[in-house]
């Protein structure tokens, strides 16, 4: 239940600090806001502003920023209709911005103590790996893409690989400084024997690398940029009808799986990390998914902002 709980209070922060993102905005850009909530459904604290009613309403699960003239045009000078192209479409990217700007924040937090990090650069190989007997890979080599997607960090690999056909992939390296392809590397998985169990891996080894102020950046940036490559691939899989939109998740199921890694952890401490993970991970793709072309989104307007443009 507590992570139920925690898990809607950080969705809910979520929503608020997608509409913060507009209000903000909005205010520098000069457009007038009616009121700017915390929250949802009825009021229960309020307060009245030079011109923006602020209120903290009785729902964790949101808020909104109602700006003038945002549905339909008036009269008014600073209504939101009326402010200029620019203006209104750097109000409307403020949201998503706002969201993947919250997504970076908390891995920089969670990297913040990280005394290192696995990078893809090869260290050496299990032993009768393909790639490697077969004389494809070789320790050193940076792996830069696979099967044309760039590597952004570590996890990249696995992920990558598993999205090709199980056989082969085509890659990107680098070598002593030298960019090379490589078409049809073996990388199926097979069994190997580590610490005395079997294992299925690709047979590949990698590269630890001390966690560096510059690092820390590079891979908590690294990895929001990946975050967001994730919503496109599950897109693609949609679209492809690898995956159903039945499987898709709304904020209750979203709540769920936050619970459920929450209960899965061993400790509070762990299941903390954990959840705040995963609330990056969601930060980062409310921001993409609200980016997408159509109506109810902000992605919508700005589409049609830009087509009038």
């Amino acid at each position: 239940m507590l992570y139920i709980l925690f898990a809607s209070l950080l969705f809910g922060f979520l929503i608020a600090i997608h509409e913060f993102g507009h209000f903000i905005v909005a205010k520098l850009c000069g457009v007038k806001v009616n009121e700017f909530a915390i929250g949802m459904g009825p009021q229960l604290l309020k307060k009245q502003g030079r011109e923006t009613v602020y209120s903290l309403r009785a729902l964790p699960i949101g808020g909104f920023c109602a700006m003038e003239g945002e549905d339909e045009d008036n009269d008014d000078p600073r209504s939101f209709g009326r402010a200029a192209g620019w203006k209104r479409f750097l109000i409307l990217i403020a949201g998503a911005a706002m969201n993947f700007l919250t997504g970076l924040v908390i891995l920089l937090c969670l990297y913040a103590s990280a005394k290192s990090f696995v990078v893809p650069t090869l260290s050496g190989f299990a032993e009768g790996c393909p790639a490697a007997e077969q004389g494809y890979l070789q320790a050193g080599d940076e792996i830069l893409s696979i099967n044309g997607h760039r590597v952004l960090v570590y996890d990249d690999v696995g992920t990558l690989l598993g999205r090709g056909n199980g056989e082969t992939a085509d890659l990107t390296i680098r070598r002593d400084g030298q960019k090379l392809k490589l078409s049809d590397v073996p990388m199926a998985l097979h069994d190997y024997t580590e610490n005395g169990q079997t294992v299925r891996r690709y047979g590949l080894q990698f590269t630890i690398v001390p966690a560096t102020v510059s690092a820390r950046l590079s891979t908590a940036f690294k990895s929001s940029l990946n975050f967001a490559r994730m919503v496109w691939f599950g897109l693609e899989d949609i679209f492809s009808g690898a995956a159903g939109v039945k499987d898709l998740s709304g904020p209750i199921g979203i709540v769920d799986t936050m619970s459920s890694v929450g209960n899965a952890s061993s400790s509070w401490q762990e299941a903390l990390l954990n959840l705040l993970y995963f609330g990056a991970f969601i930060a980062v793709n409310l921001a993409v998914m609200n980016l997408l072309p159509l109506p109810a989104l902000d992605g919508g307007r700005l589409f049609f902002l830009i087509l009038n443009a």
